[in-house]
């Protein structure tokens, strides 16, 4: 049986880019064996049960003193910046010792220099952004470049994918190849209450960073609520390490308001309840390179509103009156959907985690015929 390494540079941040990585492994554990490679505290496991994902059979490798380098980064983010790139450089190091023992590489993780057969997925580039005003590589990125960054001649070959047009332009921009567009897997939630039924609330759902800017959703809260308008807000999603500070930032910020209320590591099924009975989904980061959480608002049925930049235009239609490029215009935009009543209109189903998984399998099986 063909033999598929998945590199992934860590599962500990809980978010879009290991939902890929999941779906990635029970798509290919049909017809292959499958070894995940990824440096990270989180066992894959736990994750399988927060995004639905089947994952018997999978093989997990991490670096040598896995628990404590994944604990140690967690804990030294807020000195040394963004972390990704350096731990994708030694979970590459480490996959490189076994590679000679797989028939393809699959990364989930953005782009790799590998040796051999590849499909990568990129997010966003995590290498040679030191000139990229949309990205907060870090100082030490030019570093991690040089030890695992491929070059443009190393990607000719490989088969690239990307989560949106958007991220694909920044691609082809960097290293002179244009990727695939192949978005995230999002299932539509079904059995939503009808719109009257539901409640005049937000929901943002995600990762607890501070470039997700949940404060500013507390922010726009507030001044929905000053208008005259009786909403209130939950804020679900995880906590990593290496946020621990900000989450407590967040968690201060809504008990100080009776209208936040702040969860963290919820079970799915508590996730999906919020979607089904509430009106309004919002994300706040700018140049969000997809916006899984975008895109699970709309599944659940949700009036959803976005940042005017990124993938997240994308699952939007561009639609003006659902962007905004500050905290006031989003002020602005939701304040009128709730006062013309406005109601969803966007199909729920444009992303579901079965057209993802028959995707990358064609993919995986035209890379091994190769």
């Amino acid at each position: 049986m063909v033999q598929v390494a998945v590199v992934h540079n860590t599962l500990d941040f809980q978010g879009g880019a290991d939902a890929v990585c999941l779906a990635t492994c029970e798509a290919l554990l049909t017809d292959h064996e499958v070894t995940l490679f990824t440096l990270s505290e989180t066992d894959p496991d736990v994750l399988a049960d927060r995004f639905d994902a089947d994952l018997d059979g999978l093989a997990v490798r991490t670096p040598p003193a896995n628990g404590l380098l994944a604990s140690t980064l967690g804990r030294l983010a807020p000195k040394i910046g963004p972390q990704l790139a350096v731990r994708s450089v030694l979970v590459e190091r480490h996959f490189r010792r076994h590679a000679a023992a797989f028939d393809l590489a699959v990364s989930t993780a953005n782009e790799f220099a590998f040796s051999g057969p590849s499909v990568q997925y990129i997010h966003y580039p995590q290498f040679h952004l030191r000139e990229r005003e949309d990205a907060d590589p870090g100082r030490l990125n030019p570093l991690w470049g040089r030890l695992a960054g491929p070059e443009r001649d190393d990607l000719q070959d490989a088969t690239l994918l990307a989560n949106s047009a958007w991220t694909a332009d920044v691609v082809e921009d960097i290293y002179g190849v244009r990727p695939d567009v192949l978005h995230p897997p999002v299932d539509a939630i079904d059995g939503g209450l009808e719109w009257d039924d539901r409640e005049q609330g937000i929901v943002v759902v995600g990762r607890i960073a501070p470039d997700k800017r949940v404060l500013d959703a507390i922010t726009v809260v507030d001044r929905l609520r000053n208008r005259g308008h009786d909403i209130h807000l939950h804020i679900v999603g995880s906590a990593p390490r290496s946020y621990r500070e900000y989450a407590e930032k967040v968690a201060a910020a809504a008990d100080q308001r009776s209208h936040v209320v702040f969860e963290r590591d919820v079970p799915r099924e508590r996730l999906e309840n919020l979607l089904r009975t509430h009106r309004y989904g919002l994300n706040l980061k700018p140049d969000e390179h997809f916006g899984m959480s975008v895109a699970e608002y709309v599944s659940a049925g949700m009036v959803t509103f976005a940042p005017d930049g990124g993938g997240q235009r994308e699952i939007l239609d561009g639609r003006a009156d659902r962007l905004f490029d500050s905290v006031e215009s989003a002020v602005d935009r939701i304040n009128t959907a709730i006062s013309t009543d406005d109601r969803p209109s966007l199909a729920r189903d444009r992303f579901t985690r079965e057209q993802f998984k028959s995707a990358i399998g064609e993919y995986v099986d035209r890379a091994l015929q190769r």
